[in-house]
């Protein structure tokens, strides 16, 4: 269930990622940036993908990334953008990855609106 803004707080660990999802969207000038922290520790950023043969959403960048990396889980993920909602794509990807993995939604600011728990 997504939390209320007033309810929303994040450890240092998720502010980093809310970092990172931010700063990709910047570098880019995508559309939304995303990070995600693996259940090691490492992260990964990425910005959504927009070719003519193929697209990506940020999460799904990161998440691949991730994967060819290694990683085996997903403890945490950020997107970042203008967008106030949740990309269903997104979230089955991590979901296939992170099982329970919280998915915090910031603005550009890297202000979180949203955060997606599984029930």
């Amino acid at each position: 269930m997504p939390e209320e803004l007033a309810e929303i707080e994040l450890g240092p660990e998720d502010e980093k990622i809310v970092i990172l999802a931010r700063s990709a969207r910047a570098r880019t000038q995508a559309l939304e940036g995303a990070a995600i922290r693996d259940t090691d520790g490492r992260t990964y950023a990425a910005c959504n993908i927009a070719l003519p043969s193929f697209s990506l959403t940020a999460i799904q960048a990161a998440i691949a990334a991730a994967v060819s990396s290694g990683a085996e889980g997903i403890e945490a993920a950020a997107i970042v953008g203008e967008t106030p909602l949740f990309d269903q794509a997104s979230v089955h990807a991590l979901r296939d990855m992170g099982g329970r993995a919280p998915i915090y939604l910031a603005d550009p600011s890297g202000t979180v609106q949203e955060v997606l728990r599984p029930d």
